[in-house]
C-alpha cells in the first residue's frame, strides 16, 4: 500500500526537478520573444506544493493530496500554473478520505487529475500539457491493471508521456515551426521524472539549497492591525447535497470576522475565519452538511502581548461601492492606472506573472463591495479568475490582455451603473481597441513565415509576428500599416519602455503625426521592461 509519506516525498522530488529545469522549460517558448515563462510559472506553483508538503506531518494520503491541491491553488502563476493546480485538485478529489491507496488507485488519481485539468480549460488544445498528462495517466492505469508495482507504473507513465511530448510538434504547427516541444508538457514530464527518481531511492534535491527565488511582484498589503477577532476558526463542510447555497453561507458570516476564506470545492467547502463567535459560524455551517477537521485557536491567548484593546474599538473604514486591481509593469503605466482610479497595482506581467495568491491578497485589500480585476496579460487571466472565485469581496475579472485595453475599459466605467452593467460595458470596450508590441528576439527561428535572428527587433500584432527589423521605431511604423484603418480609427497611442530615450520617442511621434495627419497621436512614458513600445489604435 502507498501512504502519504511516499506521495509527499515523491512529489517534493518532482517539484525540485521542475525547479532545477525551469530555465530549460522557459526556453521552449513558441515565439522568440523574451516572455517564455512557463517553466518559471510551473516551478513557482510546484514550489508552493513542496513547501507545504515539507510542513505536513501525516501519513494520510487524503491529507497529503488536500495539501497539494490547496497549496497549488493559492500558489498558481500563469495559465500553466493554474492548469497544474487543477491536476492536483483532481488527484485530491479522487483520494478524498483515503488513508492509504493501492497502485491502481494512484494511477486512477492521475487520470482524475488529467480530467480536472481538461475541464478547467474552456477550449482544450491537443499538443499541450493536457495531451501529455492524459497519455501519462492512461499508461499508468494500464500498467497498474497489469499488476505492476508503483515504481514500474510511474516508469510506464513517464515513458508514454515522453513519447507523446515528442509528438507535440506534429499536433501544433506553431511548435513545429519553432522547433520545440510543448513547454507545459515538458514541465509535467519533469515532475513525473522527479517522482520516479524518489521511488528509485534517489530523490531530487533543489539546486541552490533552501534559498528561494522570489518573483519581483509587489502587492499593496491590506492595513495590518492587532487582533480584533480572537478565534481562528477552521473546518471543512462535507456538503449534504451539491446544490447547497455556499454564497448565502459566506454572506451570513461575513460581518462576524475577518481573514475569511470560503472555498467551494465540489463536494466540500473549506472555511477559515477569524471571529469572536465561532459558535455562530459553526451553527450556520452545519446547515450545509457535516463538519470535519474543526480547529479553533484562541489567538488572544496565544499572542497576549500583541493585544491592543483600543484597536478593537476602532470603527471600520466605510466600504465603497467599487474598487479596482490591475497588473502591470512599468512606473509610467502604473501611474496612469492609478490616475484612472485603480486601487492596487500588482507589479508583474511578462516573465513575472503574479500568483493566484498575489491577486487574491490585492483584491482582499480593497475595501469595496465589488472589485474589478484587470489581468492585462492573457497568461494571467486564469490565475485572476481563480483568485476571484475565492475572494472575500465580490470580484469580477475583466479579461484584459494589455494595459491599453484596461485603459479603454476603465474609461467606460460609470459609478452610477450596477456591477453587471459595468462588467458588460467594460468587456465590450476591450474589443474596441487594437494593440501591438515591439520587443526583441531571444533566439534564431522561423515564425509566421519570417526568418528571425537572435537580437532582431520584432513587432507582435494580432496576426503574430508582423514585422522584423533592426530599429524599434521603424518596426512601430510597419506595425501601424497593418493596424491603423483610415476609415475607422482616430487615435494612436504609443507607450515607450524603459530602454527608449525620450528624444527617440518624440521623434517617432513627429513621424507618426506626419504620416497620419487625421489621427490624434499621443506618446506616453510607460517605463515597461521587455517591450520597447506598446502601441494602441482605436
Amino acid at each position: 500500500m502507498i501512504d502519504g509519506h511516499i506521495l509527499a516525498s515523491g512529489f517534493i522530488s518532482g517539484a525540485n526537478m521542475l525547479y532545477n529545469k525551469r530555465n530549460e522549460v522557459d526556453a521552449l517558448n513558441v515565439f522568440p520573444v523574451p516572455d517564455g515563462d512557463t517553466g518559471t510559472n510551473m516551478s513557482m506553483t510546484s514550489t508552493a506544493l513542496a513547501k507545504a508538503l515539507a510542513e505536513v506531518k501525516t501519513e494520510s494520503v487524503s491529507k497529503v493530496c488536500d495539501t497539494m491541491s490547496y497549496a497549488t491553488l493559492r500558489g498558481a502563476r500563469g495559465n500553466s500554473g493554474v492548469i497544474l493546480s487543477q491536476y492536483f485538485r483532481g488527484i485530491a478529489k479522487y483520494m478524498k478520505g483515503k488513508s492509504t491507496c493501492t497502485v491502481q488507485e494512484f494511477a486512477e488519481s492521475l487520470k482524475a487529475g488529467s480530467d480536472a485539468a481538461y475541464a478547467a480549460v474552456m477550449n482544450p488544445t491537443e499538443g499541450t500539457i493536457l495531451t501529455v498528462g492524459k497519455a501519462a495517466a492512461t499508461a499508468a492505469v494500464f500498467a497498474a491493471k497489469e499488476g505492476k508495482e508503483l515504481k514500474d507504473t510511474v516508469a510506464a507513465a513517464l515513458a508514454e508521456g515522453e513519447k507523446t511530448l515528442a509528438k507535440t510538434p506534429d499536433m501544433l504547427p506553431a511548435l513545429k515551426s519553432a522547433g520545440v516541444v510543448d513547454a507545459g508538457g515538458q514541465g509535467w514530464i519533469y515532475i513525473i521524472k522527479g517522482l520516479l527518481s524518489a521511488l528509485e531511492g534517489n530523490p531530487v534535491e533543489r539546486n541552490g539549497g533552501d534559498s528561494e527565488e522570489k518573483a519581483d511582484v509587489k502587492v499593496q498589503a491590506a492595513e495590518s492591525g492587532d487582533i480584533k477577532f480572537g478565534y481562528c476558526t477552521e473546518f471543512i463542510i462535507e456538503k449534504s447535497n451539491p446544490n447547497v447555497n455556499v454564497l448565502a453561507f459566506r454572506s451570513s458570516i461575513e460581518d462576524k470576522g475577518d481573514c475569511m476564506l470560503v472555498i467551494d470545492d465540489d463536494e466540500i467547502v473549506k472555511v477559515h475565519i477569524h471571529t469572536n463567535n465561532p459558535g455562530f459560524v459553526l451553527e450556520r455551517a452545519v446547515k450545509l452538511g457535516s463538519l470535519i477537521n474543526i480547529k479553533i485557536d484562541n489567538m488572544r491567548y496565544q499572542h497576549q502581548s500583541l493585544i491592543d484593546t483600543a484597536e478593537e474599538k476602532k470603527a471600520p473604514a466605510e466600504r465603497k461601492k467599487y474598487g479596482f486591481v490591475a497588473v502591470c509593469a512599468g512606473e509610467g503605466l502604473e501611474k496612469l492606472l492609478k490616475d484612472l482610479g485603480v486601487d492596487v497595482v500588482i507589479k508583474g506581467g511578462q516573465t513575472m506573472n503574479p500568483s493566484t495568491e498575489d491577486i487574491l491578497k490585492a483584491a482582499n485589500s480593497v475595501n469595496a463591495e465589488t472589485v474589478f480585476i484587470f489581468p492585462n496579460n492573457k497568461n494571467i487571466i486564469m490565475a485572476a479568475s481563480q483568485a476571484a472565485g475565492i475572494c472575500d469581496n465580490t470580484a469580477v475579472v475583466i479579461p484584459s490582455k494589455s494595459v491599453p485595453a484596461c485603459v479603454a475599459a476603465l474609461l467606460k466605467f460609470n459609478e452610477s451603473k450596477t456591477a453587471d452593467e459595468n462588467d458588460n460595458v467594460m468587456q465590450k470596450a476591450l474589443s474596441s481597441i487594437k494593440t501591438a508590441q515591439v520587443t526583441y528576439a531571444v533566439r534564431d527561428t522561423v515564425a509566421d513565415g519570417k526568418t528571425i535572428n537572435e537580437g532582431d527587433i520584432i513587432g507582435v500584432g494580432r496576426g503574430g509576428i508582423e514585422a522584423v527589423g533592426d530599429d524599434a521605431s521603424k518596426v512601430v511604423c510597419e506595425l501601424l500599416e497593418n493596424l491603423y484603418d483610415d476609415d475607422e480609427d482616430e487615435f494612436i497611442t504609443v507607450y515607450y519602455g524603459e530602454d527608449i530615450e525620450e528624444g527617440t520617442a518624440d521623434a517617432l511621434c513627429e513621424e507618426l503625426e506626419e504620416k497620419y495627419p487625421d489621427a490624434e497621436v499621443t506618446i506616453r512614458y510607460g517605463g515597461q521592461p521587455i517591450y520597447y513600445y506598446i502601441v494602441s489604435v482605436e
